[in-house]
């Protein structure tokens, strides 16, 4: 990932890309990400975020593209500069995995397919950021065309700006990293 074209833009936490003509790159781990492509403007935006909410007491000078809640306002503001419907733009949603399996107390919080319920009252804080990006996305009148969350280990994503397409790779946990480096 450090080998970026011209045409690549990097995302790190809290950060926000509106636009056409690049590609965006970023890489997960309990953070999500989610993708708006319009595809007759072929433009679109991607957002990476950390949190599902600001919490009481957290500095408003942190960047509100870190929290799930604030970065929908940043999708809204967008849509409305373009003058552009929330319906109309195929939306897909990444990450939101596991990164210390062994940390894990719930075997069925194992399972990738862990189901919506169990998700809902889950304390990890992907299946927290998950759960925030479906609710909120459904709230502000977008569908959710694919997803590729959960699970163990983390994702990097590269979304083109220019053909609306999404790549995903999935990497290792944390600690099958320090497992192969002992």
């Amino acid at each position: 990932m450090t080998n970026l074209a011209p045409e690549d833009v990097f995302l790190t936490a809290g950060q926000f890309y509106f636009g056409s003509g690049v590609r965006v790159r970023t890489l997960l781990g309990t953070c999500v990400a989610i993708t708006l492509w319009h595809p007759r403007r072929r433009e679109g935006a991607i957002c990476h975020y950390l949190l599902p909410r600001r919490g009481r007491g957290q500095s408003m000078e942190a960047a509100p593209g870190l929290y799930a809640h604030e970065v929908m306002q940043l999708f809204a503001e967008a849509r409305r500069s373009n003058g552009t419907e929330a319906g109309s733009y195929v939306v897909k949603v990444f990450g939101g995995g596991h990164m210390f399996p062994e940390q894990i107390t719930d075997e069925a919080c194992r399972d990738a397919s862990c189901s919506k319920a169990r998700r809902e009252s889950c304390v990890s804080i992907g299946c927290q950021n998950i759960c925030a990006a479906r609710h909120l996305l459904e709230a502000g009148g977008y569908a959710i065309a694919a997803e590729d969350v959960g699970g163990v280990g983390s994702r990097q994503i590269i979304f083109d700006l220019r053909s609306g397409d999404v790549w995903v790779k999935r990497g290792a946990a944390i600690s099958a990293i320090a497992e192969v480096l002992a």
